[in-house]
């Protein structure tokens, strides 16, 4: 369980290729982290599990699923990467609840000035645009953010988001222009619920 309020920006500092996927290298950019075997860390939004690590450099193998499913199949060395480590009990609940499991992968449409602040509009995939309600809850990348617009029409299955200059310097957004793709998960809580309504 993650919250989407992003420590730090890693790099990836290793890419290998292996018959399980690929297994990457990451340099977390977090100070005495006392990592642990098996813990699980957010990478871009994609729960990931610690398999081998040195102080603040850790590894971790993604699957074949998780390569077709998230951009961590496009990722290279030198990338600039978010980062979160699982929410421990008792932490503050900065953003909304997110499980770190992507629902699909979207695309920034248009990055627009708005004063210090940048309104960024995505387009969402079909299987996430049921999801976005104004004001509600999505993870942009494993960011929590809330949604400023929804669009319909002929614009539908975009939605909007203010990233203020926090979030954009502390970011991967800091690194992303128009045509990146971005990992994207739907509110949690809305998804239960239109389960339980069979939406």
């Amino acid at each position: 369980m993650f919250t989407g309020i992003i420590t730090t920006v890693g790099t990836v500092r290793d890419v290998q290729e292996t018959p399980a996927g690929k297994r990457f290298s990451i340099d977390s950019g977090w100070e005495s982290p006392d990592l642990e075997l098996g813990e699980s860390i957010a990478i871009d939004g994609a729960c990931m599990t610690v398999v081998a690590f040195d102080d603040a450099r850790f590894e971790v193998e993604v699957s074949p699923e998780s390569l077709a499913k998230t951009t961590l199949g496009d990722r290279s060395v030198g990338d600039p990467i978010n980062l979160e480590r699982a929410l421990a009990v008792g932490d503050r609940l900065g953003g909304h609840f997110v499980s770190g499991h992507v629902d699909g992968v979207g695309t920034i449409a248009a990055i627009d000035p708005a004063g210090d602040c940048l309104e960024v509009t995505f387009d969402a995939p079909e299987a996430i645009q049921r999801y976005l309600v104004e004001k509600g809850s999505i993870t942009v990348d494993g960011i929590s953010l809330t949604v400023n617009g929804v669009h319909d029409g002929a614009d539908g299955g975009r939605f909007d988001v203010m990233i203020i200059p926090h979030t954009r310097d502390n970011t991967s957004l800091r690194a992303k222009g128009v045509g990146s793709p971005v990992n994207l998960e739907a509110d949690m809580l809305g998804k239960y619920v239109g389960r339980l309504l069979g939406r």
